[in-house]
């Protein structure tokens, strides 16, 4: 698979925290509050990153999902540096997201965490459509798992055993 991980250095990546929140253990001794952050990172040309940590503090969890984001990060196929190859579909949990290229100056039409996983990948023309569950981080790993399954012309000529002009016709 051509979506090998990738290291970058951390100054050309730019980051959003898709969501923060407390999460609760209750046991013998009482609650134990911690809280979780979910990143994504990104260099908006192609390189996406995504990332969960757990802390006693919001920003050491922002920090520890920016280190898992940055450890995790995958190449993603673009066409004229804009949209996507084919239309893809993927599921995390009950969420189910589906992406389809669309013509220049569509702009990307998505919403919540689907939205900013485009947004850092550098995507600019792209239609999606999220079904089931809204949760913002199955959204994001579901988009993330629907843009690392997506295969170029290259790709699929090679897998065949083919040239390219034979794939396209």
């Amino acid at each position: 698979m051509q979506n090998k991980k990738v290291r970058q250095p951390a100054k050309t990546l730019e980051e959003i925290v898709v969501d923060t929140k407390a999460v609760v253990k209750v046991t013998k001794g009482g609650r134990q509050r911690r809280f979780q952050a979910v990143v994504l990172v990104g260099d908006k040309k192609g390189l996406v990153g995504f990332g969960t940590g757990k802390a006693n503090e919001v920003s050491e969890a922002v920090k520890k999902a920016r280190q898992s984001a940055s450890k995790n990060m995958i190449k993603v196929p673009m066409i004229d540096g804009r949209t996507i190859p084919h239309e893809m579909t993927a599921q995390s949990g009950a969420t189910k997201v589906i992406i389809k290229p669309a013509k220049e100056g569509t702009g990307l039409i998505a919403g919540g965490a689907v939205r900013s996983v485009l947004e850092i990948a550098g995507y600019r023309d792209i239609v999606s459509k999220s079904l089931g569950s809204r949760t913002k981080i199955n959204m994001a790993r579901a988009t993330l798992k629907a843009l690392s399954n997506i295969k170029t012309v290259e790709q699929v000529a090679e897998m065949r055993g083919k040239t390219k002009e034979e794939i396209l016709g």
